[in-house]
Parts: structure tokens; sequence; C-alpha cells
């Protein structure tokens, strides 16, 4: 395994979590945020799997989008007062959220287009 892929696989697990999440935690009956749990591991897990065995960044990006969306969906969707779903769609939805970030700065192919432009010329 590549050594930046960690993070894929951390986000993959992060993903299935999610995915089961409502029925560990005992919040199926709460229609939000269960399907947001279900619909958003899903995406997380297919990304991050994608991202596996993709040589771009891309997907790193959408797994980024996604955690933010966790971590502003108890808001969004107004289920902040139901403290379980909440915190577990903001703590998963950060860690997604670094842990794509992190392997996306660790793509060599990704570096190299910041690098190329967001510096200046000699």
């Amino acid at each position: 395994m590549d050594a930046k892929r960690w993070q894929d696989w951390t986000n993959l697990v992060l993903g299935l979590w999610l995915f089961v999440s409502p029925w560990v935690l005992g919040f199926t009956d709460m229609a939000m945020p269960a399907w947001n749990a279900y619909l958003m591991g899903v995406a997380i897990m297919l990304f991050a799997a994608l991202a596996i065995y993709s040589l771009k960044a891309r997907e790193e990006w959408m797994n980024m989008v996604f955690g933010f969306w966790l971590m502003l969906s108890p808001w969004v969707l107004g289920f902040t007062a139901q403290n379980m779903p909440a915190l577990n769609a903001v703590i998963t939805g950060a860690l997604v959220m670094a842990l794509a970030t992190w392997a996306m700065a660790q793509d060599l192919g990704f570096a190299k287009w910041w690098h190329d432009h967001h510096h200046p010329s000699a």
C-alpha cells in the first residue's frame, strides 16, 4: 500500500462507520440524520475506494466536500438538538475532510499543479 493512501483507507472505514452509525448509536428512527448518515456514508466509501485506486486528487476533493457538508448538516437539516447524530456528523465530517485534505496535499501531481499555479515565476 502506498504510504499516502492510508488516509483513503481510513476514510473508507469512516464512511462505513457513518453508514452503520444510525443502528449502532440508535438513531434509525430520526429520519433526517439517519438518511444523511446513510447517503453520506455510501458517498464517502465510494470516493474513498476510487481514491485508493486513482492517481489523481479529484476524489479527495469530493470527500473534502462531503466532510464539509457533514459538519454543516446538523444546522442545515435542523437536527442540532439531537446530540448524538449531530455530534457524529460533525466529528466524522471533520475527520473525513482532514484526511482527504492530507491525502491530497501529499499527491505529487496536485503538489506540482499547486506549485505551477500559485508561485510567481522567477
